[in-house]
């Protein structure tokens, strides 16, 4: 399923640029042979025609792309280019911008044909620090134009993820549980980030729930959650028309509170007085969300749902939010040794959260009640209040396990661990799948204890880190963890183990 609303739509733009005392023909050509490269890859591109030699042609070129609506940009080097000019279009555009270079295309052609963008990345990049600007070069960002292409095919992921955060709004509701302070939100780092945040109380929510209690239509509502069901087990069918009202309160809110921001994500509380006053569980409804491409982070997890957006962005598809949770039991791991493979048994955890798994990621979801809920509030009674959530076993999959946290001094961290959701069935509750990433157990104590990082993580249905990293460097993030292979140690690893 492919997301197609709640995320930018990316315009990209490439702009050539010349130095004077190079044929401005030879960029002129290398950039048409790009643009026919993307072309023939099924991404569109405006191609401006305007060749940056100068300031002047500098604000051409501005003039140019913002005037098509351009909102990502290519800067391409065809010969060496204007180190001042080029660097200089990137300012006054603003991000997201991307620098690539063309290399030297035959050896029957190395007078005329000759155009040092080699070399000319390396001056542009002096003149980018001067400036104090921050853009895209890929890993290697010289090559054919065929190369550039996909290495624009990556900029464009990359730019979605950044226009999306820079038009974000995060609108919550009650302030995080008592117990889960892990889930700390320093505010300042989202405002640098670009990010707004709309704070709500509970009652705020609960008030406009009300309002929706003779909604004309929480009936359509209702059928298209029947069938949303209808390859799974709705064990409280009661409680759906509440579902449904609680959908569209959540609806509202958002159409009514975007306010000057594009783009939405929640981080909302659900327990514990939720349940007593709802008299259902929000985790189905979260899903239902997450679905369609606007994240709910559970317990007021302000940068659990900030790190939900950033993955629906990349990926263009449902994402969600799980607690890096428990073990798995070794009578389960060797049972599975085929499925298992190469991974060792420290590499595996469960991945488990109440219900707010989208649908299409589960092998099969069934409208359940909230296992550990009921214990707490309903022990002696049959499911009420505690019903709402969506259960199953995570379908096996490709995955990127993925947070931006915040430290408790307002300092960005992020880390990044791509692996895979193995077919092994769980024998337990709760949307929740067994989790694969290699040295696991390393990346567990070295990174995620070591830096403070809460227990919730976000997923991302596909290997995606490449897109992510680059992401969080043009962010200006420079706290990046991954799970560092084996022989490679950790700074707080101890090497005499």
């Amino acid at each position: 399923m492919k997301i197609t609303n709640n995320i930018p739509i990316v315009k990209l733009g490439i702009v050539a640029v010349s130095r004077d005392c190079f044929p401005s023909t030879l960029s002129e050509k290398r950039r048409e042979a790009v643009v026919k490269s993307l072309t023939a890859k099924g991404v569109n591109i405006y191609n401006s025609k305007v060749i940056v030699e100068n300031e002047i042609d500098a604000s051409k070129a501005l003039a140019d792309v913002k005037g098509n609506g351009v909102n990502a940009l290519v800067i391409f080097l065809g010969n060496f280019g204007p180190e001042g000019p080029e660097t200089m279009l990137a300012q006054k555009f603003g991000s997201p911008v991307m620098f690539v270079a063309a290399a030297e295309e035959t050896k029957d052609n190395m007078i005329d044909g000759r155009g040092d963008a080699y070399c000319g990345m390396l001056s542009m990049s002096y003149n980018l620090a001067l400036r104090n600007l921050n853009v895209y070069i890929p890993e290697y960002p010289v090559g054919t134009s065929d190369e550039v292409a996909d290495m624009i095919k990556d900029f464009e992921i990359i730019a979605r993820a950044y226009i999306g955060l820079k038009g974000l709004k995060i609108i919550t509701f009650g302030p995080r549980p008592q117990d889960f302070l892990a889930c700390n939100a320093p505010i300042a780092p989202l405002f640098r980030l670009g990010v707004e945040v709309q704070e709500n109380s509970e009652l705020d929510l609960f008030e406009a729930y009300n309002k929706h209690a003779d909604d004309k239509r929480i009936p359509e509502v209702m059928k298209d959650i029947e069938e949303d069901l209808k390859n799974g087990t709705c064990n409280f069918p009661k409680v759906v028309p509440q579902l449904a009202q609680y959908e569209l309160t959540l609806k509202d809110w958002y159409e009514k509170n975007l306010g000057a921001s594009s783009y939405v994500a929640y981080a909302n509380k659900c327990w514990p007085a939720f349940q007593t006053m709802f008299n259902f569980v929000p985790c189905y409804i979260n899903s239902r969300f997450a679905t369609n491409g606007i994240p709910i982070a559970c317990e007021t997890d302000i940068y659990g749902a900030l790190t939900e957006y950033i993955l629906t962005c990349v990926t263009e598809e449902p994402v969600t939010l799980l607690d890096i949770n428990n073990t798995v039991p070794k009578d389960l791991y060797d049972a599975n040794k085929a499925i298992v493979k190469d991974y060792t048994y420290n590499d595996l955890f469960m991945g488990f959260h109440c219900g707010n798994t989208p649908n299409c990621r589960l092998k099969k979801g069934d409208l359940k009640h909230q296992l550990i809920m009921k214990r707490l509030l309903e022990p002696d009674s049959e499911p009420f209040m505690s019903r709402g959530t969506l259960e199953g076993d995570i379908a096996a999959s490709d995955i990127t396990f993925f947070r931006l946290q915040s430290s408790k001094d307002g300092e960005l961290r992020s880390y990044i661990a791509e692996g895979e959701t193995l077919d092994i069935p769980s024998m337990s509750f709760g949307g929740i799948g067994v989790v694969a990433i290699k040295e696991m157990a390393r990346f567990y104590r070295h990174v995620l204890i070591q830096k403070q990082f809460p227990h919730h993580g976000g997923v991302g249905f596909k290997k995606c880190g490449k897109y992510l990293f680059e992401l969080l460097k043009l962010l200006g993030v420079s706290d990046i963890n991954y799970n560092q292979p084996k022989g490679v140690l950790y700074k707080t690893e101890n090497p005499f183990a």
